[in-house]
Order: structure tokens, then sequence, then C-alpha cells
């Protein structure tokens, strides 16, 4: 089974996202970056093993930023957005919520254990300390986020993403959230089953894109083994095919960035972005490739667009100042809105 056109069209839209705030943020070739004097400073240390990699300190400054704003962009934005495209799902924030005193407890005598290497982590032995625990007076539990949830009708899934590099201390902490969470989670829907992973988007211990080994991978972690059972986390392909039920999904997620990102993508986009309607016939091939069935299928029907309303939204630009898509052309297809 492979992605729908609905999903991939979705996922093509955060790519573009993700390329136009990147292309409007790289730096210009500059002299002197006048801003980082630290690192030039000790930059120059390194000036022998930099020399033939990098044009100059100042250059390799900009771009290590430029690259860290990447990093930052696909964390907090694009990985998200693909997994709630994949799995319907949604972010959530709970507050308020109670937990019971007796499972504050063995989730603390747990995290204890786990430090000390008392415990190995084993994720049916906690919820089954979790569930013996549900009694007692009840307290307050902490606000949580869930990057990505969905709920089945037998199940509540929620996945923590996580960069493939987390800070020392960091795992230690998540675990103790995803304990806890459990159990407000399961106090809020008894009657289904909870599951919370921990999602990592590629594994970089791998010589495949799509490949991963979870004992090399938790090795490499910090403290990773000591914290998470192999069975509660999910990676590379294997987090992908979790979300979306297609066995290729790594490959078709990366089979769509590539296909869209060209070192001609801003040329392209111009191109889509300044259709005028009476000439969008001729961008149906662009418009494929670049996953854009919902334009395709707008073009098929413009012959349909009957009033001055219909025919302004028409002239919109498909997509915003910031990249992302204007929804309201799909206005266009719905509800009865043509013919």
């Amino acid at each position: 089974m492979s992605l729908s056109n609905d999903k991939k069209e979705r996922i093509a839209h955060a790519v573009i996202k993700v390329l136009c705030s990147r292309f409007a943020s790289f730096p210009e070739k500059s002299g002197i970056n006048r801003n980082a004097p630290f690192h030039i400073a000790f930059l120059n240390a390194f000036a022998n093993k930099l020399s033939g990699r990098v044009g100059n300190i100042y250059d390799f400054i900009s771009l290590s930023s430029w690259m860290h704003g990447l990093n930052t962009a696909l964390g907090l934005s694009f990985f998200e957005s693909v997994a709630h495209i994949l799995c319907d799902g949604e972010k959530r924030t709970f507050s308020g919520k109670t937990i019971y005193e007796y499972q504050s407890n063995v989730i603390s005598n747990i995290m204890i254990d786990l430090k000390n290497g008392n415990r190995t982590p084993c994720v049916s032995i906690e919820d089954q300390l979790l569930a013996e625990n549900a009694f007692g007076e009840m307290q307050d539990a902490s606000k949580f986020t869930v990057d990505c949830m969905f709920i089945t009708g037998q199940e509540v899934i929620a996945i923590e993403l996580k960069s493939v590099r987390p800070n020392s201390g960091e795992m230690r902490s998540e675990k103790q959230k995803i304990l806890q969470s459990k159990a407000v989670l399961k106090l809020l829907y008894p009657n289904k089953q909870v599951k919370y992973f921990f999602g990592f988007p590629f594994d970089p211990t791998s010589d495949s894109n799509t490949g991963y080994d979870k004992e090399r991978f938790l090795n490499y972690l910090i403290e990773a083994e000591k914290f998470c059972a192999p069975e509660e986390i999910l990676i590379a392909n294997e987090l992908w095919t979790y979300l979306s039920g297609s066995e290729n999904a790594m490959d078709e997620i990366l089979h769509i960035i590539n296909t869209i990102a060209t070192p001609q993508f801003m040329e392209y986009f111009g191109y889509v972005q300044n259709i005028r309607p009476e000439d969008a016939g001729n961008y149906k091939e662009l418009l494929e490739r670049w996953f854009l069935y919902s334009e395709l299928e707008i073009i098929d029907r413009i012959s349909e667009i009957r009033n001055e309303s219909q025919i302004r939204i028409l002239n919109q630009a498909i997509f915003k100042p910031d990249g992302s898509y204007n929804t309201r052309r799909l206005s266009l297809l719905g509800n009865g809105c043509l013919g």
C-alpha cells in the first residue's frame, strides 16, 4: 500500500514551506561577520583543517547558523507536520489533569531503579505497575504535550518525536514524562489501550537512508539504553510505516522531497506562484511533478467557474508569502462551489 495522493500533496505543501523559508534566510556571501568575534577567534586555530573544505571562516559561520535553522525547522515543524498527515493525528496539550498518588510514587521508584541500573526498561512491566497502583488520593499531574497523537476505536497512540541526538539527561526526563502521561491518558480513556512511543525520524548510525539498528542506536544515544526499551522506540522507516500503514512510507517521503528540492526550486516556485488561470494548462506537468493534485483538478474545472467571487479566489496566489499553501483555493472544489 502506498500513500494516497491527498497525503502526498499535503507532504509536498510542507516541503515547499520549508524550502521557501530556508531560501529566504540563506546567507549571502559577506566579507566579515562582525557578530561572532569569539567564534572567529577560536576557529582561527582550525584554519589549516578548514582549508580546502570551506571558503573561509566567515562563510563557515554563516552556513553553520543557517544549517542550525534547517535542523530546527525539520525538528519543530516538518517532522511533526508529516507525522500528523500520515496518521490523521494532532499535537495535544494536557493541563489540569490528575494522577493517583500511588502511581506517582511507583513512577518515582521506577525512575530511581532505571537510573541506578537496578531495573531494565520493559513496557509491559511498567504498564502493569501503573495499572496495579491506580488507587489512592488524586494529585495534580504536570502539564504535558504529545507531539503526535491519534485515537482509534481500541487504542490511544501517543508519540514523542525526538531529534536523533538528544541532549544529555533528556531521555531520562522524557521517560518520566511518558510514564506520567500514560497514567493520565489511561484515566481519561479507561476503555482503551494506551501506547506511548519515542519517535526518531531516521537512524544516523545506519548505512542506508531508511534502515535502522535499534540496539546500536540506543548505545549511540546518551543513557538511552538505561531508560528506553526497544519496543517503545519507533525509528526511521519503522516510525513512518507505523504512522501511515504504508510499508515504504519513508522512501515515499524522501521521493517527494527529492523531486521538489532541486536547484531549480525557486525558479519553478516562481512559475507556480504566478500561473495565470488562462495559461494554467501549460504547467500541468510541473504541478503533477510537485504533487499539487488539487491545482490540477482546479485547472480541469476552470470552465465551471461562473461568478466574480470564484474568479477572485482563482486568481489568488497558490502559496502565501511564507510558503504555506493557500487553502482558500480549495473552496473552489468543495461543497458544490463549482457547477
